[in-house]
Formats: structure tokens, C-alpha cells, sequence
């Protein structure tokens, strides 16, 4: 159903390719912000494709190296959390998606699918289709959530060696009450995003 999506928008549009960008990391409060642009072979699907939310990390992770070797073109832009508290998240997921599709700007054989409902500054409107709960909908948007999601899990694994105090490989940075809990006992950390803590740490 999701790679009937995508090639129906290829038949409507006349696109040769579509580009699926999606991102991890808009809600923690610690840890960079991760986008994945994908360009998948839409006549050779890849089995178990869906949002990256509705998979355990185990399928995630075995899905991602699949998703790797097959993918045409897999990019992947990563935005730190200085840059977050300077120009807040939206911007920072826009900033980033860009990052992952200005390669393509003058490729008018390719579309992009972006998630969610907003456009990409920058990039040429008639070259790009928003799709909101496009993770659900788009076998393209899909897999650049689980490349994003996986990726940027990785990324706080490492993050967890070098702040065991505040157990990042079990929580991945999100504000649940132990996160939150460690904060209030530690202080933060130097990938805290600050603009996101200031109620836990006054």
C-alpha cells in the first residue's frame, strides 16, 4: 500500500523518482535532531516498510541495513543542539531537510515527499509535495524515518558512554520522569538542548 502511494504520485506527476525526507529527534530534550532523505526502487520493495514509531528497535535496526543496501540514494543530515537552541526546532528540522535534498534543486525528474505540512525553504515549491502523516502513507517517507530514527538512536548509545549519569541508551534523550529526574539531580549536560530544559533545571 505505501509503494502504491509513492508510484501513483510518480504516474500524477511525471517524476522519475521520488525523494522521501522525514526526520527523528523533534521532541527530546537532549541530543542532535536527525534527517534522512531516501530514494527507493519502487519496483523492488522491501517487506515490513512502515512508520518507524510502530516498530520495535530490534525491526527497526534489521530494516535499516536493508534499507541501506537497497536504497538508490540514502542521505542523512544532522543538526546539533547548539544550533537548535539558537534557531529553535522547526527551523532546525527545515535547515536540515534542506541539507538533505539541495543536491537535487535543479533535477526536475525528481519530487520530494516531506513529512509533515511544512514546505522546504529554499528548495523549488514545484519540486516538492508535503505530506502530513507522510511516515504512514509513503513507503519513501517511511524508510527515511526509520533511517533517521536509527540513526540518530545510534548517536546516543555513543552519547550514553560519554554521559552515563544520565542514561541515554535507555530514554534516547526523550523527557520521560527518570530523564527528567537524572536533570534535576545533574544538572545538564553539554548536549541538553537548553532552550528545552529551563523548566526542569530553575
Amino acid at each position: 500500500m505505501l509503494y502504491e502511494h509513492d508510484r501513483k504520485i510518480i504516474r500524477e506527476t511525471g517524476a522519475r523518482y521520488v525523494v522521501g525526507v522525514d526526520e527523528a529527534g523533534r521532541g527530546p530534550l537532549a541530543g542532535p535532531l536527525v534527517i534522512s532523505s531516501v530514494v527507493l526502487d519502487l519496483e523492488d520493495p522491501i517487506e515490513g516498510i512502515r512508520d518507524s514509531k510502530k516498530l520495535s528497535e530490534r525491526k527497526r535496526e534489521a530494516l535499516a541495513h536493508t534499507i541501506e543496501a537497497k536504497a538508490l540514494v540514502s542521505l542523512v543530515s544532522i543538526v546539533n543542539e547548539d544550533l537548535i537552541d539558537r534557531i529553535n526546532i522547526l527551523q532546525a528540522t527545515l535547515y536540515g531537510m534542506f541539507n538533505c535534498v539541495k543536491h537535487w534543486s535543479h533535477r526536475d525528474d525528481m519530487l520530494v515527499l516531506v513529512d509533515g505540512n511544512k514546505s522546504i525553504p529554499n528548495f523549488p515549491e514545484e519540486r516538492q509535495k508535503t505530506i502530513i502523516k507522510g511516515d504512514s502513507l509513503s513507503a519513501s517517507i517511511a524508510v527515511a524515518s526509520i533511517l533517521a530514527k536509527t540513526k540518530r538512536d545510534s548517536l546516543m548509545r555513543k552519547s550514553s558512554n560519554l554521559y552515563p549519569l544520565y542514561e541515554f541508551e535507555t530514554h534516547k534523550g526523550y523527557p520521560t520522569k527518570k530523564h527528567i529526574e537524572l536533570i534535576r539531580r545533574w544538572g545538564l549536560s553539554e548536549i541538553h538542548r537548553k532552550s528545552f530544559c529551563k523548566k526542569f533545571v530553575e
